[in-house]
């Protein structure tokens, strides 16, 4: 078995960018870009990339274990934010409108006031779902006894 550094770096590029971009669109895009690489052929320009993701990587893993709330608690924060966000779309907004139909038929609430806003679901599904393939893939790692703290391994 001959060892290739060149298909060891793809494999490590290929391997960072599906940790570091869990939107299916932004990880098809630098997918896209180290192929195009590949393709090519320049060694410089892929090692410079890898280096590019392995920074990330190490910025995100610093954030992560950072003590401050406004540095580590950001991750945190958008899920709760998404997950209040989802419970009022799919769950308080529904019965609030059957709440409203039924107030305003007894005269509680005037005619022609409307009721609150929908949310725009298409920003609010990025955010959630790029936050549940990170807890997906970290759960996944947990389960298979997988070293998250070292890639390639």
């Amino acid at each position: 078995m001959s060892f290739d550094p060149i298909s060891v770096a793809f494999s490590l590029g290929e391997s960072l960018i599906t940790r570091i971009w869990p939107d299916p669109m932004k990880r098809a895009e630098e997918l896209r870009k180290l192929e195009e690489i590949r393709q090519t052929g320049d060694i410089a320009q892929l090692n410079a990339h890898v280096q590019l993701m392995m920074g990330q990587l190490e910025i995100n893993k610093m954030e992560a274990e950072h003590g401050s709330v406004f540095v580590a608690g950001w991750r945190p924060w958008i899920g709760w934010v998404g997950g209040v966000a989802m419970a009022y779309q799919f769950v308080m907004y529904p019965l609030m409108l059957w709440v409203w139909a039924i107030a305003t038929v007894k005269g509680v609430i005037p005619d022609g006031v409307t009721p609150p806003p929908v949310l725009d679901t298409g920003a609010l599904f990025a955010i959630v779902t790029g936050m549940l393939g990170v807890a997906a893939s970290r759960s996944y790692d947990k389960t298979k006894g997988t070293q998250s703290t070292q890639v390639g391994k």
